[in-house]
């Protein structure tokens, strides 16, 4: 449970705030605009794994099995949705009023790749949709929460300049420039329910369902050049194009009870089925030139073929953990909370169209974070949430090499004050992470940096509130 009173800032105080709003909008818009995303490593498999958690998850590393909260969607977990808010009617069972959380959240992705033999580096942004979210309660332990998030994303473009052998025997053909481009992604919008039981006192255990539908694209395309001083042979390309969809299910569970008087611990755990997902590809290959007013013009098509139907595996997965809180019940105690995740997922049951990808490999990841509340005091940076965070553990991509990864992550939640008389149970919270996440290392052919920045809102309200008369 968090504490959150209505909060009046002063002068100081809101140019504090304002200008580092202006900062943030720059730090996060200004390079996305200039620059596209490159992560080479995205041509692989389904493409980059996108931060699993919200806002507040991935400010501690990603913790989110075992964690719920009156002003968060915690969507990986739907065991979660039953801790909503919740009032009901004197003598009866039906709910009075309950706080209903709209949490919407973006990146900023802004990465560095490293060449392992040339040390040359490379730079790229991207400002990329995290999720939309909305929880609601509809009783008194049962809640349900709906939305959209983006689970891969696929974004490269990597220009090889040198001799062109035959795979088959090895055998120089020529010189020439090979581009490498692929874009695309995948998104999950669910729906889910969670129910609460109390098994003794201050002893709770809930369960929760999502179910939805994966959808999204992949697009890659191979354009090729030779460079021989004799002889003039035409460009040719290679496309194909993907669209999949298919049917989503995953569960979860917590239970919570008190470890002593001010301090609580829950455990949890979550995980989905192998999912099959639909697939349908568009085949292109041919001739072109490169016309720098048009882009890249067709000449001539040798190979077509349009909508071959095929499947692909998604992988199953599990999480679980636990944390240890002492909530914030009053403003003259302080909260805090530590966590650890467990996360593996059967990459190695990954296939497209029956057929094994030696590329990929199943991963696990080891999540720590820890949340802190100070004792309120008369300034804003009082009322702050403070969380740090730490994950560690190998790529699903598995490039002839293991790819191992860890991140570092810090965050913060900013409540918004509110001036309204008239919306006087509205509360709106500004939850930001910063993060840096270090893929590959000098045995790779790759290293990336990753510096991610995200912003998440949650708006929350009490509805289905009634009047009692008298």
């Amino acid at each position: 449970m968090r504490l959150v009173k209505l909060i009046m800032l002063n002068k100081s105080e809101l140019f504090i705030i304002r200008h580092a709003a202006v900062i943030f909008f720059i730090a996060c818009v200004l390079p996305a605009s200039k620059a596209q995303d490159n992560s080479p490593y995205s041509r692989y498999g389904l493409g980059d794994k996108t931060p699993t958690g919200n806002v507040i998850s991935r400010s501690m590393g990603g913790i989110n099995a075992a964690h719920n909260d009156y002003y968060d969607v915690n969507y990986n977990n739907p065991a979660s949705y039953a801790y909503y808010e919740a009032n009901q009617e004197l003598k009866s069972k039906k709910l009075n009023s309950g706080r209903a959380i709209l949490n919407i959240a973006v990146n900023n992705d802004n990465r560095i790749i490293v060449d392992s033999k040339t040390k040359v580096k490379f730079n790229a942004s991207n400002l990329l949709f995290s999720n939309v979210m909305l929880g609601v309660p509809l009783r008194k332990n049962w809640g349900m929460a709906f939305g959209i998030r983006q689970l891969h994303n696929i974004d490269y473009k990597i220009l090889d300049s040198n001799k062109i052998v035959n795979d088959a025997n090895k055998l120089f053909i020529d010189k020439g420039q090979t581009l490498f481009e692929g874009n695309g992604g995948l998104y999950l919008p669910t729906i889910g329910t969670g129910f609460k039981f109390k098994l003794a006192k201050s002893q709770f255990l809930s369960f929760g369902f999502n179910g939805g539908y994966t959808f999204g694209k992949k697009d890659y395309a191979t354009r090729r050049s030779l460079a021989n001083d004799s002889t003039a042979y035409s460009s040719a390309f290679h496309q194909t194009s993907t669209t999949l969809g298919g049917a989503y299910f995953d569960a979860g569970m917590q239970y919570h009870f008190k470890l002593s008087k001010k301090v609580y611990m829950g455990v949890g755990a979550y995980g989905n089925v192998k999912q099959k997902l639909h697939t349908k590809k568009d085949y292109l290959t041919g001739t072109y030139i490169y016309n720098e007013n048009v882009g890249y013009q067709p000449i001539d098509t040798v190979a077509f073929s349009k909508n071959v139907k095929g499947t692909i595996a998604y992988p199953s997965g599990f999480t679980a953990g636990f944390i240890i809180q002492k909530p914030q019940e009053t403003i003259k105690d302080a909260g805090w909370l530590f966590g650890m995740d467990f996360t593996k997922n059967n990459w190695d049951d990954y296939r497209v169209d029956g057929v094994k990808d030696n590329l990929i490999k199943s991963d696990w990841q080891l999540k720590m974070g820890a949340e802190f509340h100070p004792i309120r005091k008369n300034n804003y940076f009082s009322n702050v949430a403070y969380r740090v965070g730490f994950h560690t553990g190998p790529d699903y991509v598995y490039p002839k090499k293991e790819l191992p990864s860890y991140g570092l992550s810090f965050g913060m939640g900013l409540p918004v004050a509110n001036y309204s008389p008239q919306a006087k149970y509205q509360r709106t919270l500004i939850n930001l992470a910063l993060e840096y996440v270090k893929r590959g290392n000098d045995k790779n052919i790759l290293k990336e940096n990753l510096y991610r920045i995200s912003v998440g809102f949650a708006l929350t309200d009490l509805w289905f509130g009634k009047r009692r008369y008298d």
